[in-house]
């Protein structure tokens, strides 16, 4: 059985006042394909600032749309092969 390796690199950064928190997911597979998404999280200005937080959200947010895209490469190449147009997610 052949084992691969996938790594996703996630970037983050926070704004100058702990507002809003930027995730950056990037994915290079084997095959040479490239995925990236962007998520954001916005901190409630009545909230106190907890950075740990606003960096789970949007990391979260840009996994989370990461295996949305994955998902629509693995259907649209199954369709692909197929012979079919592509399912709408």
């Amino acid at each position: 059985m052949e084992s691969k390796q996938w790594d996703v690199q996630i970037f983050i950064s926070e704004d100058d006042n702990d507002d809003v928190t930027t995730a950056r997911a990037v994915l290079m597979t084997p095959d040479g394909r490239r995925r990236e998404c962007v998520a954001y999280a916005r901190r409630n200005p009545e909230d106190q600032p907890v950075p740990a937080i606003g960096d789970e959200l949007a990391a979260g947010r840009a996994l989370a749309d990461m295996a949305g895209k994955l998902m629509r490469d693995g259907a649209e190449d199954v369709a692909q092969l197929a012979g079919h147009a592509p399912r709408a997610w």
